[in-house]
């Protein structure tokens, strides 16, 4: 089993970075019912069921799939216009999410969440979802979130998609990875998750198992 040193004192820097999308936050209904807004108001087909199978990666990257390259842009910007209005509402906690956060502020550490959602986004669903973060920072996907989890002494990062695993790995911290999204617990560990868990419900045990101080 890995061994981290998790220090006890809220002064020290203990803190653990979680995703959101399928980690902490079911936005599945949200995302499908934006897409099929999108798709109303453009007569382009949308398979929503496919499209919430791929949650993860930067939205241009979806919408790619669907408009062609000079429409992109545009596309996304109606998409976030509209995506508050449409998806906030119907999007729910994950299991397990916050008993998971709550083992994280037991052991006197902090929560950082961040995701590849934009900004705005990602703090009205973790508001709405009364996550109480101690920091959100949203617009970064893979490795690119790994200089937002060093800057914030993130020990370990959760995340349901190989992406995160690579977060983790740029922040040298703790890839830990829950089977809650579009990869499979076998999937996860061959792409090198140091830890992988059906979801957040084993979250506490397995922080539990590690010492502190």
């Amino acid at each position: 089993m890995l061994d981290l040193d998790l220090p006890t004192s809220p002064d020290s820097g203990f803190a653990i970075g979680f995703d959101l999308d399928l980690t902490l936050a079911d936005t599945r209904a949200g995302i499908s019912a934006v897409y099929a807004s999108l798709a109303a108001e453009t007569g382009v087909h949308i398979d929503t069921d496919l499209v919430v199978r791929r949650i993860g990666p930067p939205l241009e990257e979806e919408l790619a799939y669907w408009f062609p390259p000079d429409e992109v842009p545009a596309m996304a910007a109606r998409y976030r216009e509209i995506y508050a209005g449409i998806a906030i509402p119907a999007t729910v906690l994950m299991p397990g999410a916050v008993a998971a956060l709550d083992a994280v502020r037991a052991r006197g550490g902090r929560v950082v969440v961040v995701s590849g959602k934009n900004q705005a986004d990602t703090e009205r669903t973790v508001r709405h979802l009364g996550l109480g973060a101690d920091a959100v920072v949203g617009g970064l996907f893979g490795a690119d979130k790994g200089t937002v989890l060093r800057e914030h002494g993130a020990g370990a990062y959760i995340g349901d998609h190989t992406g995160d695993v690579d977060a983790a790995r740029a922040a040298s911290a703790v890839a830990v990875a829950v089977a809650t999204g579009a990869f499979d617990s076998a999937a996860l560990t061959a792409y090198g998750a140091d830890v992988v868990l059906p979801d957040l419900r084993a979250f506490p045990e397995w922080l539990g198992g590690f010492r502190t101080g």
